[in-house]
């Protein structure tokens, strides 16, 4: 077994602070840069939080490990896809329709009244496919593919872990 004297909560604490940190990022990044977070942005910034409290929500309950690691695992997934659809929709702008383009999605629509709630954390003034910023060749949401995959690796980890 990979890591035998690593506790459950610790590996749980570990991915929140990662996830709260890859917000944390995003923020930091957002506010020097001056970019314009769009709906799709925002949705995966909530979906680093939630994966994030239910993270530490695990560390106080490591017993039920195996529904807390399935939980993230689907979040990750989620999160994504909807990060390879910002991934393809910054491929080909030609073809994808932007978001508020056309009718509110459930996703679109959330993330409206969660700007209204907070708007420093979850206003979306951005388009989806536009690329602002870049690393090492990767956008924001390629860049989140990358996170959101490795979360889910974590996650299987976690759920596979005999302690």
């Amino acid at each position: 077994m990979l890591f035998p004297g690593v506790p459950v909560r610790a590996w749980f604490a570990g991915l929140s602070l990662g996830c709260f940190g890859l917000v944390a990022v995003g923020l930091e990044l957002q506010a020097l840069l001056h970019l314009a977070p769009c709906p799709l942005c925002i949705f995966q910034r909530l979906l680093y939080l939630v994966i994030g409290l239910v993270a530490l929500l695990a560390c106080a309950l490591p017993r039920a490990k195996v529904g807390f690691a399935g939980l993230v695992g689907g979040l990750a997934v989620w999160g994504g896809g909807v990060a390879a659809y910002q991934t393809w929709m910054q491929a080909f702008p030609e073809l994808a329709t932007e978001c508020g383009m056309t009718d509110p999605t459930l996703i679109e629509r959330l993330v409206d009244w969660l700007g209204m709630q907070n708007p420093a954390l979850f206003l979306a003034t951005g388009f989806c496919a536009s690329r602002d910023w870049e690393f090492l060749g990767l956008s924001m949401a390629n860049w989140s593919v990358v996170m959101f995959a490795g979360i889910a690796a974590y996650a299987a980890f976690v759920f596979r872990r005999r302690d």
